[in-house]
């Protein structure tokens, strides 16, 4: 019976976006938008819906909870030995942070100090920065593989110099030594949850034993909106990584503003089992704030979509399942081929799902559908199935999906409190500009950068693109459409919308490639790099870092040329491809920890790949 609503979905957007209303079985917020169009061509955003008061700080979070429920776990994490899970409850969470922030304030830590976090997800780690937050000292959380990789330390020593952290914290003192070691850090108290190292380190165990000595209390009430509570670094994928100064403002009122267009969220505590790292705004703050803010449990996933770890993230999430779910596409992509033919794990994990969130990038639609097909199975209609946009600069969310859409790749409408600035093009795409309580005020000690960032009316420049899904109806929401300083030129002068162009192959090479990279500045074709599905390229040929399997080889130029068939114009042909051996490096950094491509450094790292490319005589071009 429930197999037959999902049958019956029709294909057409609009209509797919009613039968998903009908089906949807979590409450929800319709969109609201109001929009202006300005006589310079602008056209202005906002949501309809009233912003509320918030928190002035992540602390009041912990002093809510705790006196509302107590006893209930708010964050939770399997031990690194030893069987089960470590709880910890909302009323020890506060016990221990205040004993953690009093230790911190005798050692003279305040206003204008900071705390290098070197090591990835854990409780420890959020002990510390909550206990950090809550007396106004930020913390720098940072990729855990620029210190236990030690060809990525250029990136560690980069950041280290640039912030002169008082205090730095790992997990495990053995595991990150070599990062301890750093001239950097030798002046620096380090903090380890566990481990001995060959410099001294002190034990977390004894911050948690507090210190009464210092006004805890006057501490606390000197931290407001307008605190910092965190700088976030960037990428770095255009330049050096630019410091995002967070304030509790920042944090907070983006809970608010997901609170009113979300309001299953104060219906029942939510559950979350979650992997994304903290040193990103998606995960740090999006994800454990959201479960702070509203009384949340979180799990703490130790694995993460790859080859390595996505058997202990299936694991966890089969263990503790959650009640809302987020995750990159590629995550969601391994976990419907990981449970497509067990009826019973897809049962287990979707019969209690209210949300299904997805993010990074755009969600295969054949994966949206198989996900949809569990959850109708499951608990015999739909959760709210969603996604939404936003920067480090921006807390994170700007716009989000708030109402039932059945389909993939729509990023949203504005958040209540956000304003959005589109500057049309001749193509009806959209440079989006974005303003509100949500938005950083600037970077850490980069004065230029920071008035580089913001337009003359006080708009952070975000360098993406936007397009309407129905230019006549704001409410139908917008839709992602790449990075302008992605887009290139032809050596025709034709310009190249390089965003889109990878969304269309992407959806094209499914099950042949995990990522592409569009190339083609100045030459006179389009070309493409592919990272292969690793079970595509398993024991193919390999010619000087090009694969060069026929059977690959053939499929790949068999698919692009049916996506080039329902198309015109050079601008959308892709001509010739490459298949890369080696995957995108985290070392180099071309790579994010989640996931995302560094465009130029792949372009500049690989450079004698892409002269072969234009190269009719390799024997690794695929011709289209």
């Amino acid at each position: 019976m429930h197999t037959q609503i999902l049958e019956y979905a029709p294909s057409d957007p609009a209509a797919r976006a009613d039968w998903a209303r009908r089906n949807t079985r979590t409450c929800y917020v319709p969109h609201k938008v109001v929009r202006e169009d300005r006589a310079d061509g602008a056209i202005l955003l906002r949501s309809g819906y009233h912003l509320p008061d918030h928190a002035t700080n992540t602390g009041a979070w912990l002093h809510e909870w705790a006196e509302k429920a107590p006893y209930r776990v708010a964050v939770s994490e399997r031990p690194v030995e030893g069987p089960g899970w470590r709880n910890i409850t909302y009323l020890e969470l506060l016990q221990q942070v205040r004993s953690i922030a009093s230790s911190l304030l005798a050692r003279g830590l305040g206003e204008g100090d900071t705390i290098a976090m070197l090591s990835g997800n854990g409780l420890d780690h959020l002990l510390l920065s909550l206990a950090a937050q809550y007396i106004g000292v930020p913390v720098v959380p940072l990729a855990e593989q620029y210190s236990l990789i030690p060809e990525a330390h250029d990136r560690l020593i980069y950041v280290l110099d640039k912030v002169a952290p008082k205090l730095a914290f790992v997990d495990d003192a053995n595991r990150y030594e070599s990062a301890i070691a750093l001239p950097q850090l030798a002046d620096v108290e380090v903090v380890a949850a566990r481990g001995r190292a060959v410099r001294p380190v002190t034990p977390l165990s004894e911050l948690l034993k507090g210190d009464d000595s210092v006004d805890l209390e006057a501490a606390r009430a000197k931290v407001g909106p307008d605190t910092l509570a965190k700088i976030l670094f960037t990428s770095g994928s255009s330049s050096d990584p630019k410091g995002v100064l967070t304030t509790h403002r920042m944090m907070c009122v983006n809970q608010v503003q997901m609170q009113v267009v979300l309001p299953f969220l104060m219906d029942h505590a939510p559950r979350i089992t979650d992997w994304l790292p903290w040193n990103h705004v998606f995960g740090g703050s999006h994800n454990v704030n959201m479960m702070l803010a509203h009384g949340g449990t979180l799990t703490i996933d130790s694995g993460k979509p790859t080859g390595k770890g996505f058997a202990t993230t299936l694991k966890n999430r089969t263990d503790r399942p959650g009640t809302l779910a987020f995750n990159v596409p590629a995550g969601w992509s391994m976990l419907v081929e990981a449970i497509k033919d067990d009826p019973a794990i897809q049962t287990h994990l979707f019969k209690d799902q209210l949300l299904l969130f997805y993010a990074g990038a755009s969600l295969p639609q054949n994966v949206w559908e198989a996900l949809e097909q569990f959850c109708v199975e499951a608990r015999g209609g739909l959760p709210m199935m969603i996604s939404s946009w936003g920067l480090t600069e921006t807390a994170p969310a700007c716009l989000m999906v708030h109402e039932p859409i059945g389909r993939s790749g729509v990023i949203g409408v504005p958040l209540p409190g956000v304003e959005v600035k589109l500057i049309p093009d001749d193509d009806m795409r959209c440079e989006i500009r974005v303003k509100g309580p949500n938005v950083m005020q600037g970077y850490f000690n980069d004065p230029k950068k920071t008035v580089e960032a913001f337009d003359e009316e006080g708009y952070f420049i975000t360098g993406d693109a936007v397009r309407f899904v129905d230019p006549d109806d704001a409410d139908r929401g917008l839709i992602f459409d790449g990075r302008v300083s992605e887009d290139f030129k032809l050596d025709t002068g034709t310009w190249v919308q390089a965003g889109n162009l990878r969304m269309t192959a992407l959806k094209e090479l499914a099950g042949l490639a995990q990522d592409v990279v569009i190339c083609g500045h100045d030459r006179g074709e389009v070309g493409l790099f592919i990272f292969p599905v690793p079970a595509a390229a398993r024991s193919c040929e390999v010619t000087h870092g090009a694969v060069t399997d026929t059977v690959l080889m053939t499929k790949v130029a068999l698919r692009l040329r049916e996506m080039n068939a329902h198309v015109t114009g050079s601008a959308k042909r892709i001509t010739r491809a490459i298949v890369l051996a080696e995957p995108p490096s985290l070392v180099h950094h071309e790579i994010s920890d989640k996931g995302s491509l560094n465009i130029k450094k792949i372009l500049t790292r690989r450079a004698n790949l892409l002269e072969r490319l234009y190269d009719n005589e390799d024997p690794g071009l695929i011709r289209v």
